[in-house]
């Protein structure tokens, strides 16, 4: 039976799972970590150039990030996670480019953009892909929400301040980690890969 997010890791006897987690993010670090303790994976994060195919889908962005480092490193095994903040009354934008946008436009320019917009809908998804030992795992998740008129909260990283999740009135930014991970997007994915691969591997 499957685990759900809160629950206790699956014992995976003598068999230890590591993989190596190829992001230079720390914030993503901490939130991806929490989730892998949980299933008894070890992470470790590597700051390596992470190699990215202009797409438009987040599943083939992390898949290439993952199997290029896998096949350079020489069989390290690797998880990466891409993900993206879709703004319906912008056609999807930011989208896969979610990263770029913050970096030159930032959270106060895609709010400038929502200037007089009304319809305020988005939502978040998630692209997780693992390569372990020859092993090709792809998971995606998101979680629907809404753009807020102003930034708000100290914590998370990237659109964080400015995304409400649907169902809450604070922005993922306002949330503890722990809250953050049991609605997000990216621990949903994170969940469902870890599941995979634990499942393949019968541990």
């Amino acid at each position: 039976m499957k685990k759900g997010l809160g629950e206790e890791s699956p014992r995976i006897g003598m068999y230890r799972v590591k993989l190596y987690l190829l992001t230079s993010n720390k914030g993503k670090v901490g939130e991806i970590a929490r989730i892998a303790v949980k299933y008894g994976v070890e992470l470790e994060a590597v700051n390596a150039p992470k190699l990215e195919v202009q797409s438009n889908s987040l599943r083939e962005i992390a898949l290439y990030s993952a199997i290029n480092y896998y096949i350079s490193s020489g069989g390290m095994p690797v998880l990466t996670e891409d993900a993206g903040l879709f703004i319906r009354a912008l056609n999807g934008f930011p989208g896969p480019y979610s990263s770029y946008v913050y970096r030159t436009l930032g959270v106060r320019g895609v709010l400038k953009l929502m200037d007089g917009v009304e319809d305020r809908e988005a939502y978040f998804e998630s692209a997780v892909a693992i390569v372990y030992d020859g092993l090709v795992i792809a998971e995606t998740a998101r979680v629907n929400g809404s753009i807020s008129k102003e930034p708000r909260g100290e914590g998370g990283f990237g659109f964080d301040p400015i995304f409400i999740p649907q169902g809450f009135t604070r922005t993922f930014a306002e949330m503890s980690i722990d809250e953050k991970n049991s609605i997000s997007h990216r621990a949903k994915a994170v969940a469902k890969a870890l599941e995979s691969l634990l499942n393949l591997l019968k541990v």
